[in-house]
């Protein structure tokens, strides 16, 4: 699987639409103009209209049939934008040109927001050359210090991206830098935990092997030399499950700026996929999170 099995997927779906809190920023409009050209999505633009209006002159984006919704105060259209996502009238969510923090707060606020009771976390996928496969890093951008049970909640907040991303039964490593239990490591004792819970049915849909160091988790070729041929992952694993935010984030932005990886992100445990992407990502990297949260939209959809 890769970025072109989703983005032909895609494709095969009926039309999932966005909403883009605080649309002015051409990187974004850049972005919508390839949807557009790639019939990915649909948009709904929320912001200041007039600067919207001249980005798209600037860049030759056609937005003749584009909902625009004037609002030009960055906070106000974050809260109007989620509200579309919380009423149903659109089926993603996406930060444009506001703040991080008050995009958040968006997504968190009581009234219009898109809380559905759980933990929210992120999962970045990524397409690596010389992997056969996608692999899911979870959560290396929103939760800091996850507890044993808010890695229970990540686990099922990433269960619906590798089903939507074409794997039914992901299997998902919770890494640490051993491979067997210390007592004096937290993070080996709840990942044993999380294994337990996984054979006994407490975690269904996928399945769970730790701890693993990260060699065992994504190379074949290292859990053989370790001797791992007892383990139910063996260098095949799905989801990446990082002890806490350090880990996850240097791995990230290892693949992103040392290999020719590509890559999309969204953040999960929502009523609907968010699409959070930073001014510092590339093009590309926001085109792929776009379509992944529209396949993601797609499986959450089936799933009610």
């Amino acid at each position: 699987m890769n970025f072109d099995y989703v983005l032909a997927k895609v494709k095969t779906l009926s039309k999932k639409k966005v909403a883009i809190a605080a649309a002015q920023d051409s990187a974004v409009l850049e972005c919508v103009k390839a949807c557009k050209e790639q019939d990915i999505a649909d948009v709904v633009l929320v912001g200041d209209q007039a600067k919207i209006e001249a980005i798209a002159k600037e860049i030759g984006l056609d937005l003749t049939g584009t909902e625009i919704i004037d609002e030009p105060d960055m906070i106000e259209a974050s809260l109007k934008a989620v509200k579309l996502a919380h009423d149903g009238d659109v089926d993603m969510y996406m930060k444009g040109l506001v703040d991080t923090k008050n995009f958040l707060k968006s997504v968190l606020n009581k009234e219009v927001g898109l809380r559905t009771g759980g933990a929210l976390s992120h999962v970045s996928v990524f397409e690596v050359p010389g992997f056969d496969r996608l692999l899911f890093l979870t959560d290396v951008a929103f939760m800091t210090y996850p507890t044993l049970e808010d890695k229970v909640h990540i686990i099922n907040n990433t269960i619906p991206v590798c089903r939507a991303c074409g794997v039914e039964v992901p299997k998902v490593a919770p890494v640490a830098a051993v491979e067997v239990v210390n007592p004096k490591m937290q993070v080996t004792i709840e990942a044993a935990e999380l294994t337990r819970m996984n054979e006994e049915g407490e975690i269904t849909g996928c399945i769970i092997d730790g701890p693993l160091s990260l060699d065992l988790a994504i190379d074949p070729e290292a859990a053989k030399h370790k001797g791992a041929t007892n383990r139910r992952i063996q260098g095949d694993a799905d989801v990446i499950l990082f002890p806490d935010i350090h880990a996850g984030n240097l791995v990230y932005k290892t693949l992103v700026h040392t290999t020719q990886s590509k890559n999309g992100c969204i953040l999960t445990g929502t009523k609907v996929p968010v699409i959070l992407t930073s001014r510092s990502d590339t093009f590309e990297t926001k085109l792929n999170s776009i379509a992944l949260a529209a396949v993601v939209a797609e499986e959450l959809q089936q799933g009610k």
